[in-house]
């Protein structure tokens, strides 16, 4: 795989509340014609279709994709929990990559419901079984909803491992806040302060505050990628592309290391950054941008160290010198992130990839980060998957 592919055009949609949002088939629809706008392509040029939701029926992303043509050519439904979007955007990587098409689109979209996620299929095991016996064991409360429990019983692991303050958790919100105030596709656009995040009703006692999770969203996104010559022969912008991407799985460890921070991801996350540096040539400091998988401020804080872009230990520190925002080491969401932005679990991945092909642009408007030329894109499902991309100018 070593032709180089190129993100040649992205499209977003605002993201909304459950109930407020149009159905799933028409999102998914009006960001495709917005990625395809976006590059200048017609959607009888594409040649494969990855389309990525985790809740629905199958063959949504057909439903969706018809609108804008039966062309007749492969559609392929993606569901890899929440990192669907970038399992999608990963899978049409690798179709331009290894040549056998130039020219392809990833598509995510979700139309969530209210409330915390919870298993739809209660007639048969749920794959999350042996993530709830370690957590049963290493964290009970099996009064909290599941994923509050395996993310809080993360952050709660590191607060014990490193004295990690309940603060640092709360100035991630903060942050992410003051980030999506600039972004008119995000959900929360209210800026707030770390003493507000702190003041917000308690979901865990002196672990998580509601603030500190990630909304049920709806929204879709979506990414054309085309080979070099597809972008010449049609005279298509050619400046980003991606330089490294991988997608990790877990290890024995996730369930053998008795650490909520590994059963939730950490290894993934690590393995994955590690595979990309590597392909890329490029270190964590290099890095100009990056958007991480903050499904909860205490999953951005742990993936700072395990991307590489502070010490393991380190995150707090890294957190109160501002090492995550503007005029700091590396900006982390300028998007706001899921935290601010909205997580509709299908489109999170190509959301993030919208985001950092602007940023590489230098069309991201107030938020742009100056001089941007290296970007890097995390994001997570549990269950599980981990994809990290690596973007360049």
């Amino acid at each position: 795989m070593s032709r180089t592919v190129y993100v040649t055009g992205v499209g977003m949609i605002p993201f909304a509340k459950p109930g407020a949002s149009s159905p799933y088939h028409e999102m998914g629809a009006q960001a495709a014609r917005a990625a395809l706008e976006d590059a200048g392509l017609a959607y009888g040029q594409v040649e494969q279709a990855y389309a990525g939701y985790v809740y629905g029926d199958s063959t949504s992303g057909q439903k969706a994709l018809y609108q804008l043509g039966m062309t007749g050519i492969p559609i392929v439904n993606v569901n890899n929990n929440c990192s669907t979007g970038s399992t999608a955007l990963y899978l049409a990587r690798q179709a331009v990559a290894s040549g056998a098409a130039e020219c392809v689109l990833a598509l995510g979209f979700e139309q969530m419901n209210p409330g915390a996620l919870g298993s739809v299929f209660t007639d048969r095991p749920t794959p999350f079984d042996a993530f709830d016996e370690v957590t049963d064991r290493l964290v009970g409360k099996p009064e909290i909803p599941l994923a509050l429990r395996y993310f809080g019983g993360a952050g709660l692991a590191h607060m014990e491992k490193y004295g990690t303050p309940l603060a640092a958790f709360a100035r991630i919100r903060a942050k992410a806040s003051r980030h999506a105030v600039n972004n008119p596709l995000a959900l929360f656009r209210k800026e707030v302060s770390t003493q507000d995040v702190l003041d917000a009703p308690a979901i865990w006692p002196g672990v998580m505050t509601r603030l500190m999770a990630c909304p049920p969203t709806c929204g879709a996104a979506a990414a054309l990628l085309v080979s070099e010559d597809f972008a010449q022969r049609h005279k298509l912008r050619a400046d980003v592309h991606i330089a490294g991407q991988a997608m990790t799985t877990d290890r024995p460890g996730t369930f053998d290391a008795n650490d909520m921070m590994r059963l939730v991801g950490y290894d993934m996350s690590r393995a994955a950054a590690r595979q990309v540096y590597e392909q890329s040539g490029i270190e964590p400091g290099d890095l100009d941008v990056v958007e991480l998988h903050d499904c909860f401020a205490h999953n951005e804080l742990i993936t700072y160290e395990a991307l590489g872009l502070c010490p393991e230990g380190g995150a707090d520190k890294f957190i109160r010198e501002g090492g995550n925002t503007y005029g700091g080491q590396v900006v982390t969401n300028p998007s706001g992130g899921l935290l601010s932005k909205g997580h509709p679990l299908g489109a999170t991945g190509l959301a993030q990839c919208f985001e950092l092909v602007h940023q590489l642009r230098g069309s991201a408007g107030a938020r742009q980060v100056e001089g941007a030329r290296v970007a890097l894109q995390h994001n997570l499902g549990l269950g599980g998957a981990c994809v990290v991309t690596l973007y360049r100018n």
